[in-house]
C-alpha cells in the first residue's frame, strides 16, 4: 500500500504535508497537477518543499494535461451536444473554466487516476486530501481518502498561519494573495468572486492584463450575463471613482 498527498500548494493541502513531514507520517509521494495558469508564488512554495521532499527521500511527481491549458481553452475541437442543430458540429475551446463547466478539475482527477495506475498498478492507494476542518462538509465516505487537517481539527485560519510560521508566504509585488483573495486558485478560474475579480484588478494589474488577453478571444463573459472581463473593469473603475 502507498500513501500519497495530492498538494495544489494553496494553504491547506500545503500546511497538510508540512505537518506530515514533522509528524514523520508514512508518505510516499507528493503529487501536484500543474495547470500552468498558477500564480507565481505556487511555483515558488512548489520550489521550496520539493527540497524538503528531495532530503527526506520522498517522491514528488508533477502532472500536467497532454495539451496545454490554454489549447483546451481557446483551441482545441469541441463537438456540441446536440450538433444536427448547429451550423457547424465543432466549437473551439472550452471556454473559461469554472462553474458548471469544471473541465480543469475534471482532467485533474482523470490525470491522478491515471497516475496512480501507471505506476502503482493495483497496489492499494491511500490519498491525503487537504480538506480544513471548517470545511468537512466536503469529506466523501471513501476509506481511501485520509483527511489529517479535520483529523487535527485545523481550520482553513490555522492552515495559513501554520504556513506563516513555516515560512511560507503568497507574495506578489508584495502582495499578499491571501489578503486579497479567498482562494489561490488558478488566476483565470471562472469561481472568482467580484470582491477577487476586483482585488486583481486593484493589485494584480499583470494577471488583470492576462484576464484581459483571454476575455478578447472568447465571446462568453467571465461572470454571467453581461461581465466581461472588459464590462467588470468598467465597473470596478466607477466604483474606485466614486
Amino acid at each position: 500500500m502507498k500513501y500519497i498527498a495530492s498538494c495544489s500548494f494553496g494553504k491547506d493541502s500545503l500546511a497538510m504535508v508540512l505537518r506530515l513531514l514533522e509528524e514523520n507520517k508514512t508518505l510516499d509521494e507528493v503529487v501536484f497537477y500543474d495547470t500552468g495558469m498558477e500564480f507565481d508564488s505556487i511555483y515558488r512554495n512548489r520550489d521550496i518543499l520539493k527540497e524538503m521532499l528531495f532530503e527526506k527521500h520522498i517522491r514528488y511527481t508533477e502532472l500536467s494535461s497532454k495539451n496545454s491549458f490554454l489549447f483546451d481553452m481557446l483551441i482545441r475541437p469541441v463537438k456540441y451536444r446536440k450538433p444536427e442543430k448547429q451550423k457547424y458540429p465543432y466549437h473551439y475551446g472550452y471556454e473559461w473554466c469554472g462553474g458548471c463547466a469544471r473541465w480543469g478539475t475534471s482532467g485533474k482527477l482523470t490525470t491522478i487516476k491515471k497516475h496512480y495506475k501507471d505506476t502503482y498498478g493495483d497496489e492499494e492507494i491511500f490519498e491525503y486530501v487537504g480538506i480544513a476542518y471548517d470545511e468537512s462538509s466536503r469529506i466523501r465516505n471513501d476509506i481511501h481518502k485520509i483527511y489529517p487537517l479535520v483529523d487535527w481539527k485545523m481550520t482553513e485560519e490555522d492552515c495559513l498561519q501554520y504556513c506563516y510560521d513555516k515560512g511560507f508566504n503568497w507574495k506578489e509585488n508584495n502582495i499578499e494573495l491571501y489578503d486579497v483573495l479567498d482562494r489561490v486558485s488558478c488566476w483565470c478560474c471562472r469561481n472568482k468572486n467580484l470582491k477577487e475579480l476586483k482585488n486583481i484588478y486593484m493589485y494584480l494589474p499583470e494577471y488583470w492584463q492576462k484576464l484581459r488577453g483571454i476575455q478578447s478571444r472568447i465571446d462568453s463573459p467571465m461572470k454571467g450575463i453581461g461581465k466581461s472581463v472588459f464590462d467588470l473593469e468598467e465597473r470596478f473603475k466607477k466604483e474606485i471613482d466614486a
